[in-house]
């Protein structure tokens, strides 16, 4: 079988795990990966230590695991505790059955220059002085060259410690606010995990001072440092799985992620749920512009100004959450309200990977001192926009959660998910399938938020029951998007709305479901069955999102 020679993780291309993974399906004996300048170097900049660009002996350490939310490989979907049965390697969730090694792009060069076969897509082309030919085999003169890879690798299992905090609540310590981030580093980690380590540090600092001056939140807030999340997202996976699972379904209102605080230098980056969509414009306009010259201006403002790609709303662009990083088992698995903030590229132009020196040995604070963030300033207003979600989550007497800002984010995934299944005009036709299902569901789903908030303005707020009532259908709205069954082929992605890509981990699609059925279908062997999926598909979105619907309405 071929050795495959692969360009590494662009959020435009795939990530590791995805590229082992199809490397295995067609056959490959063992994959090399390296980090293409095209996906990791900046026009303009110089290689660390003179800039922040991806050196050419850089390599890029990541995780190959093809998980899918499963946490450790050997006990899937179940705490790995001393008790705990575990399958042995041969059995074991994800793990490659090929040798993978990640090498500089100047090493690859050596092997590139020589590669014979045909000439490659423009598209797979990478930014090399090379043919970048795809083999096998190299050309005719080197013909009988070999690669060997010498690959040693330490399986076994060994402990791993989560470090958790907890600030009890004065009047709802049944209730959880939880703050999360990793503190393992494939090498020194300044910028990923180190920078959101450092904002936890901060937020605990800060809770602390108000403790001394006799403050207590109303609901708990949990603290959590993570282990092994470069190793799958092992550690908060693995707590979430530790006597949590039903636990957190039933008290957790919000996990609120703090890995990576920086990964550009131009403006803010959220990611989150759309019930959170309004609280994060509301903090971001407490927040002063951390950019030089824009005194006097909110956050909001500087990043509305630089990222309002928002076509239904004007507004500054928030994004779908992928995977990627600890808020997985908490949304997507347990169906908690999750978000992250950080500092980002400018996403138009910087079509470069999140930042070069990822996962490199280069990764240090050094890098963010002298080139990301050399007054700390925007850690700090991403600090303040994760504190803030925090604290106002915790601390207000209604939940700051809006069902209204859901309904129209469904109604917009409902159109685009619909559009790319009208690509197939004839074959929805020919198969009896229809989308009206779902838009009648999204709509009752629209009526029944705005109904909803429409009763809040009439609460009686002194009544301790009925606000309690009112904010348990505002925190288990998120959980009404859960299918115990999960996702097809991914029991442990569970969310209807929102899951990873199959096809890119660290992108998230809407209606995953269907999505899924419809992606190739226009290459699948069986087309009826696989039209039948993506009715199958449909209703049970239409299903889901009329029964959160009726989790607003009143008791009857």
């Amino acid at each position: 079988p071929p050795l495959s020679l692969s360009p590494s993780l662009s959020p435009y291309s795939l990530p590791l795990l995805l590229l082992v993974k199809n490397a295995m399906l067609h056959g490959a004996s063992g994959i090399i990966m390296f980090s293409d300048p095209a996906d990791y170097c900046a026009q303009g900049v110089q290689p660390y230590p003179d800039g922040w660009n991806l050196p050419g002996g850089g390599a890029q350490r990541g995780n190959v695991l093809n998980l899918n939310g499963a946490g450790d490989p050997l006990t899937p979907g179940y705490p790995a505790k001393e008790y705990t049965y575990r399958y042995n390697l041969e059995e074991g969730v994800g793990l490659p059955k090929i040798p993978v090694h990640p090498i500089g792009y100047h090493d690859a060069i050596q092997l590139l220059k020589n590669m014979g076969g045909d000439i490659p897509p423009n598209n797979w082309k990478g930014a090399l002085n090379v043919s970048y030919r795809i083999g096998p085999g190299f050309t005719d003169s080197f013909s009988t060259q070999k690669v060997r890879m010498n690959i040693h690798t330490n399986n076994q299992v060994t402990r791993i410690y989560n470090v958790i905090g907890r600030l009890r609540g004065a009047v709802e310590p049944d209730r959880y606010v939880i703050l999360g981030g990793h503190r393992d580093a494939w090498v020194f980690g300044g910028i990923d995990p180190v920078s959101g380590a450092a904002v936890v540090h901060e937020s605990v600092r800060s809770a602390g001072k108000l403790l001394r001056k006799g403050w207590r939140p109303r609901r708990t807030i949990v603290f959590a440092s993570w282990d092994a999340e470069e190793f799958g997202l092992l550690g908060s996976t693995e707590w979430a799985e530790v006597l949590h699972t039903l636990l957190l379904q039933e008290r957790a209102v919000a996990y609120i992620n703090a890995d990576s605080a920086i990964e550009g230098m131009y403006t803010l980056r959220i990611d989150c749920t759309p019930s959170l969509h309004t609280l994060v414009y509301d903090i971001t306009k407490q927040v002063s512009s951390p950019e030089e010259g824009e005194e006097g201006l909110s956050l909001y403002e500087s990043w509305h100004k630089r990222d309002n790609w928002t076509d239904d709303r004007d507004a500054p662009r928030i994004s779908k959450l992928g995977s990627g990083s600890d808020f997985e088992a908490y949304f997507i698995r347990l169906g908690i309200a999750a978000g992250r903030a950080r500092y980002t590229k400018n996403r138009k132009t910087e079509r470069y990977s999140s930042y070069p020196v990822y996962h490199s040995v280069y990764e240090t604070f050094e890098l963010v001192e002298r080139f990301y963030d050399p007054s700390f300033q925007k850690l700090r207003a991403v600090a303040q926009v994760r504190g803030g979600l925090i604290f106002l989550l915790a601390d207000s007497q209604l939940l700051p959660l809006d069902a209204s800002q859901y309904a129209g984010s469904l109604t917009k995934y409902a159109h685009t998910i619909a559009q790319l299944g009208q690509k197939h005009t004839d074959s929805l036709v020919k198969y009896g399938v229809s989308f009206d299902s779902l838009f009648s569901a999204v709509e009752n789903f629209t009526v029944a938020a705005r109904d909803f908030h429409e009763r809040l303005n009439t609460l009686d707020r002194t009544d301790p029951i009925q606000v309690r009532m009112v904010n348990d259908q505002l925190m288990y709205l998120e959980r009404a998007f859960v299918d115990p069954l999960g996702l097809p082929g991914r029991p442990f992605y569970r969310h209807v709305i929102f899951a990873p890509s199959s096809h890119n981990k660290y992108a998230g699609e809407s209606f995953p479901g269907i999505y899924d059925a419809l992606f190739d279908i226009e290459r699948t062997a069986n087309p009826k069955q696989m039209w039948d999926e993506v009715k199958r598909q449909i209703s049970i979105a239409a299903f889901t999102v009329h029964a959160a619907a009726m989790t607003l309405t009143p008791p009857a």
